[in-house]
C-alpha cells in the first residue's frame, strides 16, 4: 500500500532486502517526487551498506527523469572504503527507469584544525513571516508534510525579483531514526529563487543537479527548525545557479546548498 507517511516510506526501505519502498502522489509536484524525498531514498539505501555509524560529509545528486508515485527501487553500492572516509553511489530506479543518481561521502571524525564558521546568522523571528498554508495556492502540495514561514518577502509568486528567499521550516513528522534523511528533505524545499519574478503559477522548474556539505553531522542537530537562506547567483537561457545556507534554530551553520535549476516562464 502506498503511504504518506515519510517515517513508513523510509523505514520500509531500510528494512526491505531488495531495497524496495513505494510513496503515494502527495508527495509529488508535478509529474516527480519532491526532490528532497527522492534524494533521501538514495541516501536510506547507502548508508545501509556502512559497516559503522559513519557521519554523512556530502552529497551530490543528479535528477535524470521524474520519479512517479509507485513503487521505488534503489541500486547502491560502495565505491570506495577507505580508513575513513566511505564513498557510495546510488541509482533510484521506477518502472525500470534510471531517475535519479547520487553519490555520497560519509567519514570519522579525526583531530584537526578548527575553523569555525563565519557568523551570518540574522534570522527575522518565524513569527513575523507568511506561513506556508497562507500560501498555500502557489506552493507544492508536498509542503502540507512542514510547518514553516517565509521571511523577508522573497516567497514565489511575489511578482517581484528578490535574489534571496528565507524561510523557517520544520518536519511535521519526527524523524529521530532518520537524522540525515530530516536534513536532506528540509534543505531540498527551497524553489528556484528567481520564481519571485513572478506573478501567478504555475512556472514549472525543477533541479538538475544538487550538491549539499554538511558542515555539523545531521546526528548531532537536536533543533526541529532550521533557517534556510537561500540567494540566485545568476539566471540566464532557462537555467538559473543558486546557493543557500542551512541553520540550526540556535545559529548554527549546519549545510551548505547549490543547486543548477531549469524553469520554463
Amino acid at each position: 500500500m502506498q503511504s504518506s507517511d515519510l517515517n513508513l516510506i523510509l523505514s520500509k526501505l531500510k528494512n526491505s532486502e531488495e531495497n524496495i519502498t513505494e510513496f503515494d502522489e502527495s508527495w509529488s509536484q508535478g509529474r516527480s517526487a519532491f526532490g528532497g524525498v527522492a534524494a533521501a531514498f538514495a541516501v536510506t539505501a547507502m548508508q545501509k551498506l556502512l559497516e559503522s555509524n559513519q557521519p554523512m560529509r556530502s552529497l551530490m545528486v543528479s535528477f535524470i527523469a521524474p520519479v512517479p508515485p509507485g513503487e521505488v527501487y534503489v541500486d547502491a553500492n560502495i565505491q570506495r572504503r577507505g580508513k575513513n572516509v566511505t564513498q557510495t553511489q546510488a541509482n533510484v530506479i521506477c518502472e525500470n527507469v534510471l531517475c535519479l543518481q547520487a553519490m555520497a561521502a560519509f567519514g570519522n571524525a579525526r583531530e584537526a584544525l578548527h575553523v569555525p564558521a563565519s557568523e551570518n546568522f540574522n534570522a527575522t523571528p518565524k513569527e513575523l513571516g507568511i506561513k506556508f498554508e497562507d500560501h498555500a495556492k502557489r506552493v507544492p502540495g508536498f509542503l502540507r508534510f512542514f510547518e514553516g514561514a517565509w521571511v523577508d518577502g522573497g516567497f514565489p509568486f511575489a511578482g517581484k525579483l528578490n535574489r534571496e528567499l528565507k524561510m523557517w521550516v520544520r518536519h511535521r513528522t519526527n524523524l529521530i531514526d532518520f537524522p540525515a534523511e530530516r536534513l536532506i528533505t528540509i534543505c531540498d524545499i527551497p524553489p528556484p529563487v528567481i520564481l519571485s519574478h513572478f506573478q501567478k503559477p504555475p512556472v514549472p522548474s525543477s533541479s538538475l543537479t544538487w550538491s549539499l556539505e554538511f558542515v555539523i553531522p545531521p546526528e548531532e542537530i537536536a533543533t526541529e527548525w532550521f533557517y534556510l537562506d537561500f540567494v540566485v547567483e545568476a539566471a540566464e537561457n532557462g537555467y538559473t545557479q543558486q546557493s543557500g545556507r542551512v541553520y540550526d534554530e540556535n545559529g548554527r551553520l549546519c549545510a551548505l546548498s547549490r543547486q543548477c535549476m531549469v524553469y520554463f516562464g
